[in-house]
């Protein structure tokens, strides 16, 4: 009996201790630090290490979300769009060349997945700035740190890293990332995340401008040709919800409207005008490249248009229709290089469309609210979803890794800050019952 009550007690300590602020801030650091890291922990210490780091923050997080179930609501824990999505494409093992290697990718999106939701339960959107930001610090100031080193110091390059040593000529660097498109595409979202940072006083204004420069610094040496187009995406998302934000109630709508249709018309002169802007980019290689890979891949979207050839995440390049398109564009290609090709080769035009819905309603949701509070602080959901889905655009970082966390992430908050199942709950995200609401930990 004395046992009995002895497991009880440590079981509610358990529970205590897995529900405290503390525990959900060291989660989400660690959590965002293992997944933007996961070029630099898979080079140094292998595949299967960072695949049980993982493994352990989803087992953590399912614990934690027990752990605060009494202020959490179960019909409002996961959104449905992106149910809707994981379900498709688990569904996609069925029809798949290679079932296991569909649902061995389909764990693997799943669980970033349930990472992100339950960092989007546990932490304010915030205290979730703040994490990313301490993050992406930390990571910018180390890939700088050994770009220095390599290219610098030692004028070396350091293989192992992919890192080539270009400081010293400008560039091209990619830091622990991997590629300079990876590095650029990570710093524009730091930028994102410390202008926040910065006009919410959440940071001091030294080490808000520190790492601005930072970000801004590593973007323009990545010389990536995709940062340029990032950068001019979010140059106009932002000056379109400043004007928003500042607009008469009673006008909004209006120029809610006028600002769609803006963006409608700007797509068709860019696409109109796309020759001469990749001349003025300096990317015509690498839109050729593109080019004739999306080409190929619509020619075996069309084999499969309803289905797809079943989700794989990364491209298994030993595999059909991955080898094939290897084969045929002379390359080895990782992905298509665009997350909405990518998406409708592996799960068809079902996918696209869910994966679109998805995103598309999160985005609606969060401009809404973004365009309907006070503070810049809520600016943050819709702009980093501006930049993941223009991105995508180019390359299908939003599928893996950071970008899937970061993309789900958005459609919680998105879904908990705006939804049609109701209000959310009373009690305030990521603190401990009893504690003032709206107080960052």
């Amino acid at each position: 009996m004395s046992d009995e009550v002895g497991a009880r007690a440590l079981l509610r300590r358990a529970e205590s201790f897995l529900a405290t602020a503390d525990m959900a801030r060291a989660y989400t650091l660690a959590a965002f630090g293992a997944v933007f890291s996961a070029f630099l922990i898979t080079r140094l210490s292998g595949q299967v290490t960072y695949i049980t780091i993982i493994t352990a923050l989803v087992i953590i997080g399912v614990a934690i979300l027990v752990a605060r179930r009494a202020e959490i609501s179960l019909l409002r824990l996961v959104p449905s769009t992106l149910v809707l999505l994981m379900g498709w494409m688990l569904l996609s093992a069925i029809w798949s060349t290679e079932s296991g290697l569909t649902v061995q990718a389909w764990l693997a999106s799943a669980g970033l997945a349930v990472i992100a939701v339950v960092i989007g339960h546990v932490r304010d959107t915030l205290q979730t700035v703040r994490a990313v930001g301490d993050v992406l610090r930390v990571l910018l100031s180390l890939s700088l740190a050994i770009e220095v080193f390599s290219g610098i110091l030692i004028d070396t390059p350091i293989r192992f890293l992919g890192i080539l040593g270009n400081l010293a000529i400008g560039g091209p660097v990619q830091g622990i990332f991997g590629t300079r498109n990876l590095l650029g595409f990570v710093a524009l979202l730091a930028i994102i995340t410390f202008v926040v940072e910065w006009r919410t006083s959440s940071v001091r204004p030294g080490v808000a401008a520190f790492s601005v420069v930072l970000a801004g610094g590593l973007a323009v040496f990545s010389d990536s040709p995709t940062v340029a187009v990032l950068a001019v995406a979010m140059a106009a998302a932002t000056g379109a919800l400043a004007i928003v934000r500042h607009t008469d109630r009673r006008y909004r709508t209006a120029v809610q409207s006028a600002l769609g249709a803006i963006v409608v018309i700007g797509l068709l002169i860019a696409y109109a005008a796309r020759h001469p802007i990749i001349r003025l980019l300096n990317a015509g290689s690498d839109f050729s490249t593109r080019a004739e890979l999306w080409n190929t891949v619509l020619d075996y979207v069309r084999l499969r248009p309803i289905t797809g050839w079943g989700w794989y995440g990364p491209w298994a390049t030993d595999e059909f229709p991955f080898f094939g398109l290897n084969f045929i564009t002379d390359d080895t290609h990782l992905s298509a290089l665009n997350a909405y090709f990518d998406v409708t080769l592996q799960t068809g035009w079902v996918g696209l469309v869910l994966f679109a819905g998805m995103a598309g309603i999160a985005l609606v949701r969060s401009w809404l609210v973004a365009s309907e509070r006070r503070s810049v602080l809520y600016a943050w959901t819709p702009l980093i979803l501006v930049a993941l889905l223009v991105d995508s655009m180019f390359e299908s970082f939003t599928l893996i890794g950071f970008g899937w966390l970061l993309l789900v992430l958005c459609v919680v908050r998105a879904g908990l800050s705006r939804s049609w199942r109701g209000a959310p709950p009373t009690s305030s995200i990521g603190l401990p019952p009893g504690s003032p609401s709206g107080v960052s930990t």
